[in-house]
């Protein structure tokens, strides 16, 4: 019987050296090029932060009963002087020294400290707006051109953000930042696995590059303190990663799928000599291509609407949408609201960060032990009670206030990274294969709208203190709630069709109660037996 043509890929890159030197000099590229990415993602949580200010104004000072002189005073972050001073308001906001960000450059202080939320929102605006071409312009074009321009168009942005003239110029800016992050978010991981043998895929979401880049940015902040430095910074280190542009190749599976062999046989080439393995026998590859069903069927013009006609679908897919909006929100609303935590503000930085170290390496092992849907419950139903302590923490007053808020701030965030990350998986495993890109996408664009709100629910919190977290804890818990009616997807075979989500072929029958399930997945798509969706 002849092989699929995934099956015949997967041998493919067996034969050039499965995960070989080519490998790991993409991985370390594309791990690398998440710097400046990350960076970029968490700018606003430093330039955004409100340092310590002073309202500057003027008093009468009587040295004599006929003589009165004008003599400088300040309030500690007053936005007015007091009834005694001579002048009605500030003659100025006087800013810390050891920062400076957009609220010391444009004075973003009492009347205008809703801008900076509005700037995050706007930048978050812009991932929610790539979410819905991204994934079809990766498809149409391939992915190493979308991920190229995106990392180009960080550079660029965060240079020219670094000299921009007025805030409104900076916000505009800003969303060109997040629709470049939106795009790189949506290309990497399937330009990656696309030359990643199955066995290897896993990693590609539990390595957690991006927590170690995102808990750098706290020591660079501390180092720079500046926010034009800081945007450089990130505009230079987009930079060596563009030069990978004439090594890395297009995807071969693109190119195949594409009907552009002759290109996909150079890319198979220059791994196979890269790794230092023999060239694989190619001629049966058009052959393989011609036979193969899915080819076929990928002809088919799958929608959204294949999804929204399906009642199964729609009702799993708002379930799912439930935590993925909670997930958004929760994990930008404590990195944006970093400076509600007490304590040094870049040290914060670092921990809030550094914490989905561990969510993400313990989630690789739970979801795999206990289950998809169990380990989302799980942390959902942990990030959510912690959440609710915070909340009401903040509004009482109770001995070690911030040490109890800052222990709970941080398993929050943890439960919140650990939870996202297995709905990651959860969700790929949920969709059948011919709706599986459309519903990812929908699913990580629906998330950004938990992402655009958090900001503003930030600048509330610093009026109405515990609203983000009563916030957080309620929707954690309703996510928790949401879940349970997921089926679980954990040993189950991947679904590749609308029907077979709600009806079983009697051949998948036999092989779903055999003892040997091995006999089930032979029959599977070597790259679809992965538990991480492509």
């Amino acid at each position: 019987m002849m092989q699929s043509l995934s099956e015949y890929l997967e041998t493919i890159l067996k034969e050039c050296g499965g995960f070989g030197l080519f490998q790991f000099l993409m991985y370390t590229v594309v791990m690398g090029s998440k710097l400046p990415v990350a960076w970029s993602m968490m700018m606003m949580s430093y330039v955004g932060v409100i340092p310590d200010w002073w309202c500057d104004y003027s008093v009468n000072r009587t040295d004599s009963p006929v003589t009165e002189i004008p003599w400088m005073n300040s309030s500690f972050q007053k936005c007015s002087p007091p009834v005694n001073a001579s002048s009605g308001s500030c003659s100025r906001h006087r800013f810390q020294k050891n920062m400076y960000n957009i609220v010391n450059e444009w004075d973003l202080v009492c009347d205008r400290e809703l801008i900076t939320s509005t700037i995050t929102t706007i930048q978050m605006a812009g991932l929610f707006i790539s979410g819905f071409f991204s994934g079809h312009f990766a498809d149409a074009y391939g992915r190493k051109p979308i991920y190229f321009l995106s990392l180009l168009t960080l550079a660029v942005t965060n240079a020219i953000g670094a000299y921009s003239v007025s805030w409104q110029m900076f916000a505009v800016l800003r969303f060109f930042i997040g629709f470049a992050v939106g795009c790189y978010i949506a290309v990497f991981y399937t330009y990656l696995i696309e030359f990643t043998p199955a066995r290897y895929r896993a990693m590609t979401t539990t390595f957690p590059i991006w927590a170690v880049w995102s808990g750098l940015f706290a020591f660079v902040c501390m180092w720079l303190h500046n926010w034009k430095y800081l945007h450089l910074a990130s505009a230079l280190t987009s930079v060596p990663w563009l030069l990978a542009w004439w090594y890395l190749p297009e995807s071969f599976r693109w190119l195949i799928t594409h009907g552009k062999q002759e290109d996909a046989v150079k890319v198979v080439h220059h791994i196979a000599k890269t790794n230092k393995k023999g060239v694989p026998d190619l001629s049966t590859l058009p052959e393989v291509v011609d036979n193969d069903v899915s080819i076929s069927q990928s002809k088919q013009a799958f929608t959204l609407r294949d999804i929204l006609c399906s009642r199964k679908l729609l009702s799993q897919s708002l379930l799912l949408s439930v935590g993925w909006i909670t997930a958004s929100y929760v994990y930008y609303a404590i990195s944006f609201g970093v400076q509600s935590l007490s304590g040094d503000i870049y040290i914060n930085i670092f921990l809030i960060n550094i914490i989905d170290i561990p969510a993400q390496i313990v989630t690789y092992y739970m979801a795999n032990c206990i289950g998809r849907r169990l380990t989302c419950l799980m942390f959902f139903v942990v990030g959510g009670l912690a959440g609710i302590v915070v909340a009401v923490v903040e509004v009482s007053d109770v001995q070690q206030k911030d040490v109890i808020i800052n222990g709970f701030a941080l398993t929050c965030k943890l439960s919140v990274g650990a939870a996202w990350t297995s709905l990651i998986v959860f969700t790929a495993e949920t969709y059948p294969t011919v709706v599986r890109n459309i519903g990812n996408g929908l699913q990580n664009s629906l998330s950004r709208l938990g992402g655009m709100v958090s900001p503003l629910i930030v600048y509330v919190n610093n009026r109405v203190p515990g609203t983000m977290y009563f916030l957080c804890g309620g929707l954690m818990l309703l996510s928790a709630f949401c879940t349970m009616f997921v089926p679980e997807t954990k040993g189950v075979p991947l679904k590749d069709t609308i029907e077979e989500q709600t009806h079983k072929t009697p051949e998948k029958e036999r092989l779903l109660q055999s003892n040997d399930r091995n006999e089930y997945r032979t029959t599977v798509p070597a790259e679809r037996s992965s538990s991480v969706n492509e």
